[in-house]
């Protein structure tokens, strides 16, 4: 980590439950999807973390919905961005569910809630031979922990090497959609306070309207950041955004202020790579 390399900026733009009924420009179709990963890439974003909608517009985890997604967003920005499936439960999906879903996907890189997969101990065979998988199959696993709970569950599992490696990519998530609770930056000192030992890079998105303010925080501290509407739909000021591409390109002007400068896809897949070999 660094807090003067360039920031990786990780677009969400829909998330397992919200509808265009709470935004009409929060994208569900493929075709949506394109457009709105187009638009987010060139804000700055270096990431798009995908959800996808079944006909119904439920949340899947479906590989054949995702498969027409990314597709779209390749015709239309080719390998511009890194492309992230979600393994998120949605509270439809069990954890075998959630990583069968994946292992047929094999997605570039997919996000994985610690809690939903490996929570029990129970999950936790499964979940290792999942993880050796992906990890020789190159898939870039990022690993969302909600709280100072997750995080030691998190150390737990990697000192016993049910998550393999030594260095990981984590996803810290402020505030509570659940609860909902909006998210305030100094929550971020719960995960990287002054007993912070790890060097493992992360992540952060955070749920409400300080989302921006959570974000250039965790890009002052070095971190890197998840915007979008999966978390927050309001623009700093404390207006509606009028699409994803306008949290992106918030954040990316607040990160030039800060001297880190939005990172690119091909140096988002160098990093990744440097962490997998790690």
């Amino acid at each position: 980590m660094s807090v003067s390399e360039p920031l990786v900026i990780a677009a969400a733009p829909n998330g397992a439950r919200k509808t265009p009924q709470d935004h009409p420009a929060l994208p569900v179709t493929a075709d949506q999807l394109a457009d709105t990963a187009a638009a987010c890439q060139g804000a700055g974003a270096a990431m798009c973390h995908l959800h996808v909608r079944d006909a119904e517009g439920r949340h899947s985890l479906d590989p054949r919905h995702y498969a027409r997604a990314v597709d779209a967003i390749r015709a239309r920005v080719g390998e511009r961005l890194v492309i992230q499936a979600t393994s998120e439960s949605g509270g439809v999906y069990d954890p075998p569910a959630q990583l069968d879903a994946m292992r047929a996907l094999e997605p570039e890189s997919l996000s994985l809630a610690v809690r939903e997969v490996i929570g029990r101990t129970e999950d936790e065979t499964a979940a290792g031979e999942f993880l050796a998988w992906a990890r020789a199959q190159g898939i870039a696993v990022q690993y969302i922990l909600y709280d100072r709970g997750d995080l030691d569950r998190y150390r737990e599992l990697a000192a016993r090497g049910v998550i393999p490696g030594t260095r990981h990519w984590l996803l810290f998530v402020l505030g509570s959609y659940a609860q909902h609770r909006d998210a305030a930056p100094a929550e971020l000192l719960s995960f990287v306070g002054a007993d912070w030992p790890d060097d493992s890079p992360w992540m952060v998105c955070a749920f409400g309207p300080r989302e921006a303010a959570c974000a250039l925080t965790a890009a002052g501290l070095g971190g890197q950041v998840r915007v979008g509407f999966e978390n927050n739909l309001q623009l700093p000021d404390g207006t509606i955004a009028p699409d994803n591409a306008a949290l992106v390109a918030n954040v990316a002007d607040g990160a030039r202020a800060l001297g880190r400068p939005p990172a690119g896809a091909d140096e988002l897949r160098a990093r990744l790579a440097a962490l997998a070999a790690g």
